[in-house]
């Protein structure tokens, strides 16, 4: 490439993602360097930091690690300065880091529950605010919240979480209404997620058992990284992502009383697989699990690469023009069997 063509070439966007080393974080960063990204991963383990950064160069994209802890605002504020220092804008900010426990809520320690607000709900605070002070002087940027249908809907034995979750929709809210009434050109997006094959169902802190798992369906990590990367690239407030999330979230709006039945009998026995914990199983609260956890748990027999419900949200006029079609098929075929009922009379 000679240098006329280097400077005509659009500079790659810097895209920064929290908990980017392992589980729909790993699979994002890998999903924004396909793209030729740069993307700096802002994580604890140095492990899976430097697992991040092989798969980031090896898709085509640049890697920056940032050993950081989310839920420290200082660390974060200096991770953003270095990502800048480095290479000098930040385009786009993914708060993706979380920390969850099985286990019913009066068993919960006040230290575990605060751990878990502290990464799950101010980790994505620190990092939209940090994000916020250097997009806005600039009047450009993304920041998007990687939430769950459990903000909407929350389901037993994950209270600290589905709190957390919950209290992140709040505060995005808010700060999104702020930002209109500056006229921000910054954009602020929430991406809601179903159930998910993660590493977090093989660290998460448990007082159950049995090991914990998701409640089917289940989706692949690479499903919920092309959802953040089209909410990044197009002005969509939300984004819900897989059937499950959008019957959780619409179904609390029109029945939440019978939501919250239905959940007491079967979210129980459905978080908890057959096995027993292993022995000496560890979990990441409070410390890193040493090595590359990469981004699937152990549910890929089980996990679904595609959603019908995800592609038809982000393709609606195609998905007008389907259902359209449809009708016209449908209205053909009603008017084919009447004329055929009248021919027989």
């Amino acid at each position: 490439m000679n240098d006329s063509d280097s400077r005509s070439s659009p500079p790659r966007p810097v895209v920064v993602i929290t908990g980017g080393s392992a589980g729909v974080g790993r699979a994002t960063a890998r999903a924004f360097a396909r793209r030729g990204a740069r993307v700096a991963v802002l994580a604890r383990g140095a492990d899976g930091l430097a697992g991040a950064c092989r798969d980031i160069e090896a898709a085509g994209g640049e890697a920056l690690a940032i050993p950081t802890d989310v839920a420290d605002e200082a660390q974060v504020e200096a991770a953003a300065a270095q990502v800048e220092a480095r290479w000098g804008t930040i385009d786009i900010w993914v708060n993706n880091a979380m920390a969850t426990i099985f286990a019913p809520a009066e068993q919960v320690s006040p230290q575990d529950f605060r751990r878990a607000t502290d990464v799950t709900y101010h980790g994505a605070v620190w990092g939209t605010l940090a994000a916020l002070r250097r997009m806005k002087p600039r009047g450009r940027g993304t920041i998007v919240q990687v939430g769950s249908a459990l903000a909407y809907r929350s389901i037993p034995l994950q209270a600290p979480y589905c709190a957390a979750k919950a209290a992140l929709r709040g505060f995005t809210d808010s700060l999104r209404s702020e930002l209109l009434h500056e006229r921000s050109a910054v954009h602020l997006t929430m991406v809601h997620l179903a159930a998910f094959n993660t590493p977090q169902f093989e660290w998460g802190r448990t007082k159950m058992e049995r090991r914990p798992q998701p409640v089917p369906p289940i989706y692949q990590p690479e499903l919920a990284a092309e959802a953040i990367v089209w909410a990044a690239t197009h002005r969509r407030r939300e984004l819900w992502v897989g059937m499950p999330a959008v019957k959780a979230i619409l179904g609390t709006r029109l029945m939440p009383g019978l939501l919250d039945r239905l959940l007491a009998r079967r979210a129980w026995e459905g978080q908890m697989g057959e096995e027993p914990l292993p022995p000496g199983r560890r979990d990441n609260l409070h410390a890193p699990v040493p090595g590359d956890a990469g981004a699937h748990g152990r549910f890929d027999a089980q996990a679904r690469d595609w959603s019908p419900q995800f592609w038809l949200n982000t393709h609606r006029p195609a998905a007008a023009a389907l259902g359209a079609l449809a009708a016209l098929l449908v209205g053909g075929v009603a008017r084919s069997l009447r004329a055929q009922r009248r021919g027989l009379r």
